[in-house]
Formats: C-alpha cells, sequence, structure tokens
C-alpha cells in the first residue's frame, strides 16, 4: 500500500499536533493502477475523485480506528457491497488483508463502494463527503490480463477540508522526536545528533529559510567549523554554483556536516548570504529585521560570537546566475504549501533555521510567512530513502523519485544511480564499469533497466482513429503482434516525443515512449474530436528488462515459453512482440518485443513490477551482464539514434533532428504537423549529421559548430567511441555543410581558444545499414 506521502506508515495520519490543534494538511493524491493509497479524512471532508484516463473501477473503502473490517459507514457513498475473493487476491488488497490480520478482523465482512467503470471516459468527476472521521482507502485494481490485452489508468484525489486550514503540515514522515514553529521574521537554534534528521517546512508555500549548522566537537574545543559552500562545491565536483542542493555539505577542514535526504523543490539558493541589515539600509530600509541578527541572537546561547553577515544555505530561496552578465538574479520562491528539504545528520550539530523576513522584494511572494522544523530519531533511516520530487509538467501532481522494481538488486551492486524521469537507475556498475559493459553488450549480452520508460494502452473503438491522425506512422499497415518506431509533432511539425507503438488487438494498442505529455497530446486530440477512446498509463505498474548484444537470441529462447497462438522468440522480426512466459506455462508473463536503443539485436521484456526481481535472477543467472546508463549512452550515439533534449525537442522539426525516416507521407489521411512537415521536407535549413575526430578530445552538447569564423551548427551527442578508437558526435549543421567528408571545427573555451578538427559523415557511425539489428 502507497501513502499520501512516500515513507508513510497507515499510523502517522495526516494530521500534526500544534499549540493545542489537530491542523489538518491536504495533499493531492495519485493513484495509478494496481495502488492502494490512504488518506486520514475528518467529518465534514469533501473528496473529490478525477479519473484523468478514464476506466476503471475504482474501489473505495474505510477502517475506523475501533473497526475490525472495512466498510463504508462512515462516507456519503452509494450502497456498498462485497467483493469476492477472486477480486481481492492481488497485490494491491494484500496490505489491507494485514491490516484486518492484525485486529483479528474480517475480510469476508468487509465492504467496498464502486466508483467509475470500463466505460468512464477520461477527466470524469465524483465527488462524495465525509460523515465521520476515518482512514480513508482507494484501490485501482488491475486485472490478471493486463499484459496481454491491455489495461492502465490513473486518479487523482483531491481533499476540501472542513476545519482550520491557516496552517498547512505533510503528514510526518517516521518518529518525531521534536518540532517547532519558526515564526515569520524569527529564527531557532537546535541541536541535531549524528544519525537524526531534520526536516525544514515551508508552511504556506514561497517562504525562504536560512540554514546554517555548526560541529558541536568543535565548538566544545572552541573552534567554529560551519557549512562551507565552497569546500562542499569542490567535494562533491561540482565547479560552477548553481540553484539546488549539494548531495552533502561540509565544513572548512573537510568533514562532511549534512547529507541530502529528501527535496520537493529542487530550487533553491547556493550563492549568497543570509539577508543582512546592511542589504536593507542599502536600499533604503534602515532598522529592517534581518536573518543574520536573528542567526547571531540565537547562536549566541551556544557561545557563538556574532557576525553582520552570516553565510548559510537558503532553502526555497529562488537564485540563479546570469551566465551572459554574471549576475545574481533572484524572484519569487518554487516552493509550495508543504515543501520541504529532509536532512541527515552525519555529526553531532548545532543547527539554526530561519523565516526570512524579506518583503521588500519577490523572494518571499511579497509576504513573509512560518517555517516549521520536525527532528527525526535516526531509527528512521531505512525507511526515510533518498528521493527528490518529480513533475513531467508544472501543474502536474507531484511524485517523488522511487526506487526500480529491481532496485534491491542493482543496488547491491552499485551506488552510481542517476534519474530517469522519476526513477532511479543505474549508471554503471562497481564490478564492471561503463567500459566493460559497452563491449559486454557489443561482443555477448548485458540486461538494463528501463522501467522508466513512459507505457500507455490507447483502447477504444476510435483507437486507430486517433493514432492515425496523433503520429506520423501509418497505423492502419501495423499487424497484430507488429509494431514500429514513430513520432508524435505538434502542428509545426516539430517532435514533441518519439516512440514504439505495438498492436495488440484490433483496437488495442500500447506505445512505450518518453515523455508524460504524449498521453495530454493523445488525450487533447481525443476530446477535440470526439473519439471513442482511452489512453490509459502503466508506467508504475510495468517493469522493463532490456537484454542486448549478439548473444541476446539464444539466451532470451531459452527462458521464454510462448503458446502456439503466439509468435515464437525465433520468429520474431524487428519491431515484433509475443506474449510469453518465464521457462514454462506456469511462469511469470510477460510481453517480449524485439527492440532496443543500442543497435545490436535486442529484445525488452515489459512484466509486472512485482515480477521483476524474478526475471532479472533468471536473466543474471545466465551470464548476462548487467548495463548502465552511461554504456547506453556510448553506444546509442554510435548507432546513430536520437534523443530527446539532444537531437529532437520543440523547436525542431522531425527532418532537422534526422528523424525523417520516421514520417509517412504516403499515408491517405492527415496527421498533426503533416503540413509543416511537408513545406520544411522541400527546402530544410539544417541537418543532423555525425562529426568524426581525430583524436580523443570529446565536445559537449551544445558546442558550437563553426567553419573559419561562422558557426555553422551546434553538437547534439558526443563520446569516445571504445570501438573506432576516437570521439565522435552527432551534430545539426547547416545543409551547406552536410556533405560527407566536410571539413569542420567544434569550438571549445569559448568557442575561439581551442578547436577540434572534424569531419562530416554520415549517420550511423556503425553498422550503417543495421545488419545486426535486422538479424
Amino acid at each position: 500500500m502507497r501513502q499520501a506521502d512516500s515513507g508513510l506508515s497507515p499510523s502517522a495520519g495526516n494530521f500534526v499536533r500544534y499549540r493545542g490543534l489537530d491542523v489538518p494538511y491536504r495533499p493531492r493524491l495519485r493513484v495509478a493502477l494496481g495502488d492502494c493509497v490512504s488518506l486520514r479524512v475528518t467529518s465534514g471532508d469533501m473528496v473529490s475523485l478525477r479519473n484523468i484516463e478514464g476506466g476503471g473501477p475504482v474501489y473505495v473503502t474505510s477502517l475506523s480506528d475501533s473497526c475490525r473490517h472495512f466498510n463504508c459507514d462512515a462516507l456519503d457513498l452509494p450502497d456498498s457491497f462485497s467483493l469476492p475473493e477472486s477480486l481481492t487476491s492481488g497485490i494491491e488488497f494484500s496490505r489491507l488483508r494485514s491490516l484486518l490480520s492484525s485486529r483479528s478482523g474480517s475480510f469476508s465482512s468487509s465492504r467496498f463502494a464502486s466508483i467509475f467503470d470500463s466505460s468512464t471516459p477520461s477527466d470524469e468527476i465524483f465527488v462524495f463527503r465525509v460523515t465521520s472521521s476515518t482512514e480513508l482507502f482507494f484501490i485501482f485494481p488491475c486485472s490478471a490480463d493486463y499484459i496481454e490485452h491491455g489495461g492502465g489508468g490513473c486518479l487523482e484525489v483531491d481533499v476540501i477540508d472542513s476545519g482550520n486550514d491557516a496552517y498547512r503540515l505533510p503528514s510526518p514522515l517516521g518518529r518525531v522526536i521534536d518540532e517547532w514553529r519558526v515564526s515569520r521574521g524569527t529564527a531557532h537554534a537546535y541541536e541535531v545528533k549524528s544519525g537524526q534528521f531534520v526536516q525544514i517546512i515551508d508552511v504556506e508555500g514561497r517562504q525562504c529559510s536560512d540554514f546554517m549548522a555548526m560541529r558541536s566537537s568543535a565548538l566544545s574545543s572552541g573552534v567554529e567549523r560551519y557549512i562551507d559552500s565552497t569546500v562542499s562545491r569542490t567535494m562533491c565536483r561540482s565547479s560552477y554554483p548553481r540553484p539546488g542542493l549539494f548531495d552533502k555539505f561540509y565544513d572548512q577542514d573537510i568533514t562532511p556536516l549534512l547529507s541530502v535526504r529528501q527535496d520537493t523543490v529542487g530550487r533553491h539558493d547556493t550563492f549568497a548570504l543570509a539577508c543582512t541589515s546592511r542589504g536593507y539600509e542599502e536600499r533604503g530600509f534602515p532598522g529592517h529585521i534581518n536573518c543574520s541578527d536573528n542567526i547571531s541572537a540565537e547562536y549566541s546561547r551556544y557561545g557563538i560570537g556574532s557576525r553582520p553577515a552570516w553565510p548559510a544555505i537558503n532553502f526555497f530561496f529562488n537564485s540563479w546566475i546570469d551566465t551572459g552578465t554574471s549576475s545574481l538574479l533572484s524572484d519569487e520562491a518554487w516552493s509550495r504549501s508543504g515543501d520541504y528539504v529532509l536532512l541527515e545528520a552525519l555529526t553531532d550539530l548545532v543547527c539554526v533555521s530561519t523565516a526570512c523576513p524579506d518583503d521588500v522584494d519577490p523572494i518571499n511572494g511579497w509576504n513573509p510567512t512560518d517555517i516549521h522544523v520536525r527532528v527525526y530519531d535516526s531509527s528512521e533511516s531505512s525507511s526515510l530513502y533518498r528521493s527528490i520530487m518529480w513533475r513531467s509538467r508544472s501543474d502536474d501532481v507531484g511524485i517523488m523519485t522511487r526506487e526500480s522494481p529491481v532496485h534491491s538488486r542493482t543496488s547491491s551492486l552499485t551506488s552510481s544511480f542517476c534519474i530517469s524521469r522519476d526513477l532511479w537507475v543505474a549508471s554503471h556498475y562497481d564490478s564492471t564499469g561503463a567500459i566493460e559493459e559497452y563491449w559486454s553488450c557489443r561482443r555477448s549480452s548485458t540486461v538494463q533497466d528501463m522501467s522508466g520508460l513512459r507505457k500507455y494502452d490507447i483502447t477504444g473503438p476510435d483507437s486507430e482513429l486517433l493514432l492515425q491522425h496523433c503520429l506520423t506512422r501509418d497505423v492502419s499497415r501495423l499487424s497484430t503482434h507488429r509494431g514500429f518506431y514513430t513520432l508524435i509533432c505538434d502542428e509545426r511539425g516539430c517532435v514533441l516525443d518519439d516512440g514504439t507503438l505495438f498492436r495488440l488487438e484490433p483496437d488495442v494498442f500500447r506505445l512505450f515512449c518518453g515523455s508524460d505529455d504524449t498521453a495530454l497530446h493523445l488525450r487533447e486530440h481525443a476530446s477535440r474530436l470526439g473519439y471513442r477512446v482511452w489512453i490509459r498509463s502503466l508506467t508504475e505498474r510495468l517493469g522493463c528488462l532490456s537484454v542486448q548484444g549478439p548473444k541476446s537470441r539464444e539466451i532470451v529462447s531459452s527462458l521464454t515459453f510462448t503458446q502456439p497462438s503466439r509468435p515464437s522468440v525465433d520468429n520474431l522480426g524487428w519491431f515484433g512482440f509475443t506474449i510469453g512466459r518465464l521457462r514454462d506455462r506456469n511462469g511469470i508473463p510477460f510481453m517480449l518485443s524485439r527492440t532496443g536503443f543500442t543497435g545490436e539485436l535486442g529484445y525488452e521484456f515489459f512484466c509486472d513490477s512485482s515480477d521483476a526481481l524474478e526475471l532479472w535472477d533468471a536473466l543474471t543467472s545466465c551470464d548476462v551482464t548487467p548495463m548502465g546508463s552511461s554504456a547506453l549512452e556510448i553506444l546509442r550515439i554510435e548507432a546513430g539514434l536520437m534523443m530527446s533534449g539532444s537531437e529532437f525537442g520543440p523547436d525542431i522539426d522531425a527532418f532537422e533532428s534526422g528523424l525523417g525516416f520516421a514520417v509517412d507521407f504516403s499515408k491517405s489521411v492527415d496527421f498533426v504537423g503533416r503540413s509543416a512537415l511537408e513545406r520544411n521536407s522541400g527546402s530544410p535549413r539544417r541537418c543532423l549529421v555525425g562529426l568524426v575526430f581525430g583524436g580523443n578530445d570529446c565536445p559537449s552538447s551544445g558546442d558550437g559548430v563553426f567553419l573559419g569564423r561562422e558557426q555553422v551548427g551546434v553538437v547534439t551527442s558526443a563520446t569516445r567511441s571504445p570501438e573506432l578508437g576516437h570521439s565522435i558526435a552527432m551534430a545539426r549543421v547547416a545543409i551547406e555543410n552536410s556533405e560527407p567528408e566536410t571539413l569542420l571545427e567544434v569550438g571549445r573555451l569559448d568557442n575561439q581558444l581551442k578547436r577540434l578538427g572534424c569531419r562530416v559523415c554520415r549517420l550511423p557511425f556503425l553498422d550503417s545499414s543495421r545488419k545486426k539489428v535486422r538479424s
């Protein structure tokens, strides 16, 4: 079961005791396919359920503190009923059974209300009232055969509070050992022991909080050692300051003081001092209260000397450096009500937190408010995992980055992880490293966690009509068990996303892509055109393991059982797929496609997240090398495969991105962006080419490409090629300079002080006819 805030236990609730009041906090919840999400509500609350993607059903029930079975007595809902045993055997109901078991309760006497059904259109809203305080449960079950026949969905839950909403606090992340409110314009100093956690919470949103920490052991010796931004930046290998937080913060003795565990904002000040008396005086506000004086006053209790200006981490302060003028700029904070930063103390500390009093510029939204601080016991370490808030768009429900379905295996092999959308994935593995993983893919086989892909099922009688309208390829030519690579463009012909589309059944398609906006784009066009179609998300539910390399077929074939009605592994063509099971007819089910992102022969397994560990273990027992994202980046550049944010984006059309091969002008129906693409294809201004360098000096994405003094292009991706023995790059250059063997230069050191000579070549750099993937 997933709580409203990641890491919460059901007993934590959604209330905090503050100054004798129960203070309600109501975040927006997201319920995905296969989720069971809980939320405490009180009498009089209004609950709004929005079925973003349509379909259903969603089951709602509640469990009061004294109850021994689930019921809907506290909810103003239509008739409730018991669910059959076969329906409640899924993993989404397992937590409910455990809760009742701990109370010696009866699941068979529990009752649920059903909201929505399979015919519910997208954006349907259902509202009901809570008649007495209880804990609400929202269960979004998935059918057992969704991998084979389609499924998916997503729900948003909003609660309109009935009580006092003056103060907003997120639910505690664990056992709180101390907490306090820092009133606007004040500061508070406090001690945090090694291993404990401190949570700095923006109560009402857009409020900055300066933070400083002194090492207790140094203070006891009469020496002040505190957070040093220069040391922290150097130790974290971030040579140029930027908004945001470092992984760790160090003092002047290079002793680590704090580690960042969770951050729901991602935008903080790493540049300036806490606000000072002088700063206000010079702007015409003498005597204005300021954070530096507040810090000095609070720290004096610990014998720490006063300072006219204190260095600090300024949480939630939205500042940045204009690279053109090197000026420090700022604006209103990005933080919202209830946003926070969670820090782990790596040694005993004396800390101070402020609620900034600045009301003369935008940084606090012109209206300074309170900050809340909580300290958690060190025993909570295992549940307070590293996570940051991720949103596809600024108005989306925030999602804390999560661990992949196979994290328990990958984390035992490496501590090097990076973020893929909302997922932590391995960048490389300790025992091999990126180069060895690269050669394993070239010569043998590798397995990679690709669960961060976005996965959508498009179903309904008008599904083909919608896809014909929104995609650049001819969907009518796609047979069952077949797929193709395609683009999603806007009216200007610019590439919004790319992906692979498969036809599961005549009116059921599955799309694997990179952006959450793709589903929004499809839904908007379906609504405008009046099509009867559902776009349902499977992103969290479907794990993905990619097996790549020349030996991948024999490994995949040895592990896959297919029914006679499904294509066998040996008969799968490029972009074909089948539905199989692991080893025999009783094994875990999965969708297996002959696809990948390496340029090598490869396959991708899509299985239920709960089955991903078993599949990982089966693959790694076959002498398959785990591979991370660093090796994949080398392989995809050598193969000339384009990536969003590098080769294509919102201001680059399909032909300039090197993706013209995926645009089918022969299809009889119009599609989004067709007229712009037809116009641009006849008179292209830029095109994507390869650049080959004579040595190992490697350019960076964004470097200019020059012919003499004139810039004629820009590098989109670059790497050192292990197989070719020198650096290579993809670049977008003027059509006049795109002929193979043209000699150009890439500018380094301000584009002028260093030039890397290169020659133009066609893409891909290796296997130009793509014999490997077609073999």
